[in-house]
């Protein structure tokens, strides 16, 4: 069972700088002249087809998608393909998984509203995203039941490339991500939040790694400058997001006690 820990180095005042871009090994960097950046920085408001707003904190927080958007990379996603495959879990679509909006996705959401009782627009706002998420939670019965204890609970599926976000036993939201390749492999068990950095630079590999939350040796939260597609290709051990997914996870959880909970087999 993982605990948080201080990595402070005696009598040289550093603190332990983490190099996972997914790698496991550690050197050692004067500490970031603030313990955790304000999430302030992380309050930007969407608005809902009925003029409502909503925010990053806000519960199963998505942008509006609409047809012609499209993840275009690492740095300009529209969660398209995130779109495309919860509307393939709830049972709705069955086209290919593009990263482009298209005739098929607008009707596969037509398909979606129509089925949930929600207004009929082929547009995925706000409350369509926030049915789709919940319906597409993927091995409910999988979840460890500590994710659903009081407190905030991080919880990992390895084999599903899933993360689900927990608060006192309320599911608040789920990304889909990656984890670490063959022989780094994120590890299994129950950790905590240790250390965070907001502009996180990998010294062993040079990449950024925005909000990174490390919670086992050099594994971590962290956005992908490289996914676009959660279910191809790997890391070397970290927790890979959509860097709009590890910003909206810093915003609920940077100034909080977060526990993290990795099982499942690797996929």
């Amino acid at each position: 069972m993982g605990r948080a820990v201080s990595w402070k180095v005696r009598g040289a005042g550093r603190l332990v700088a983490l190099l996972c871009a997914g790698a496991t090994t550690w050197g050692i960097s004067p500490a970031p002249a603030a313990a955790a950046t304000p999430v302030s920085a992380v309050s930007a408001q969407a608005t809902h087809h009925d003029g409502s707003r909503w925010t990053v904190r806000t519960p199963f927080y998505r942008e509006v998608v609409r047809r012609g958007d499209q993840d275009t990379s690492a740095y300009h996603i529209e969660h398209v393909r995130e779109l495309q495959y919860r509307l393939r879990f709830a049972g709705v679509y069955r086209g290919p998984v593009t990263g482009f909006f298209g005739d098929l996705t607008h009707a596969a959401v037509q398909r979606y509203q129509r089925r949930e009782h929600l207004r009929v627009t082929g547009v995925a706002n706000h409350l369509t995203w926030e049915h789709l998420i919940k319906d597409s939670v993927r091995g409910r019965d999988k979840i460890v039941p500590g994710c659903k204890r009081d407190g905030w609970h991080a919880c990992y599926d390895r084999y599903r490339h899933q993360v689900t976000l927990w608060h006192n036993g309320s599911l608040r939201n789920a990304w889909l991500v990656r984890g670490g390749m063959r022989g780094y492999e994120t590890r299994v068990g129950r950790f905590s939040v240790y250390y965070r950095d907001k502009d996180h630079v990998s010294s062993l590999y040079g990449s950024r790694m925005p909000y990174s939350q490390f919670f086992s040796g050099g594994q971590a939260f962290h956005g992908s400058p490289y996914m676009t597609n959660p279910f191809r290709d790997h890391s070397h051990g970290c927790i890979n997001m959509y860097i709009e997914d590890a910003r909206q996870l810093w915003a609920l959880t940077s100034t909080k006690h977060l526990a993290v909970h990795v099982y499942g087999a690797w996929d």
